[in-house]
């Protein structure tokens, strides 16, 4: 596993954006693991987490497009966040552009703030967590309906690795229905392997009792 997957699942624990207990996704499903990136909330937080999507989506699709797209809300600071990180560490020069929940109709009117999205655009859309891929239902249509645009790609922070409307993935279904390539940057199975016994910070994270919650839990929901 490279070392900014292993620093990264670190750093969701250090910011209690990765927990391990009892809880109950959107779609109702009872999970010992929850990831929650509403708790990354300081300026070096969000510095880190750019560079780490930053790697992801250079390792993944390179940095041949011209646009950042992330929805509103929480897509938002995650865009700024990377687009200022693939500037930094790369030298190229990403453009950002997110949604407005309700159409502005003064000033800097529209639907969309950032940059606008022109003809011609290659566009990579950035999000936290996908579990079923309803966001990428409401997403697309906004990003087309700017021109004749080119949504290239998806890159999320962690590929939870289970059942979205069928019995693949929800990543390798938005992969299938969309064309759209898909990256994350840590899966499920790299945060197991890495935590599996070991000790962080003098405390063992998932010892056997949570590997066996785990493992019934994708015995249940696990995509193909």
């Amino acid at each position: 596993m490279e070392q900014y997957k292993q620093e990264f699942i670190e750093f969701m624990i250090d910011c209690n954006v990765l927990k391990f207990g009892d809880f109950v996704t959107k779609s109702g499903r009872k999970t010992p693991f929850f990831v929650n990136t509403g708790f990354y909330r300081t300026g070096a937080q969000l510095r880190k987490l750019g560079q780490y999507y930053a790697k992801a989506i250079e390792s993944k699709f390179g940095l041949d497009f011209d646009v950042l797209f992330g929805p509103a809300y929480k897509g938002i600071p995650l865009t700024v966040a990377a687009t200022m990180a693939i500037s930094e560490e790369y030298g190229k020069d990403i453009r950002y552009c997110s949604n407005r929940k309700e159409v502005k109709d003064h000033g800097d009117k529209g639907i969309l703030l950032g940059s606008p999205i022109e003809d011609g655009d290659k566009v990579v859309i950035i999000e936290d967590v996908t579990t079923a891929g309803t966001s990428i239902q409401e997403t697309l249509p906004i990003i087309k309906a700017q021109g004749d645009v080119s949504p290239i790609g998806l890159v999320v922070s962690v590929d939870r690795m289970e059942r979205g409307q069928g019995t693949k993935s929800a990543l390798k279904e938005i992969e299938e229905k969309y064309g759209l390539k898909t990256t994350a940057i840590v899966t499920m199975a790299e945060v197991v392997e890495h935590l599996y016994n070991k000790e962080y910070k003098g405390k063992v994270i998932i010892d056997d009792t949570l590997k066996a919650a785990i493992d019934a839990y994708y015995s249940q929901y696990g995509a193909e």
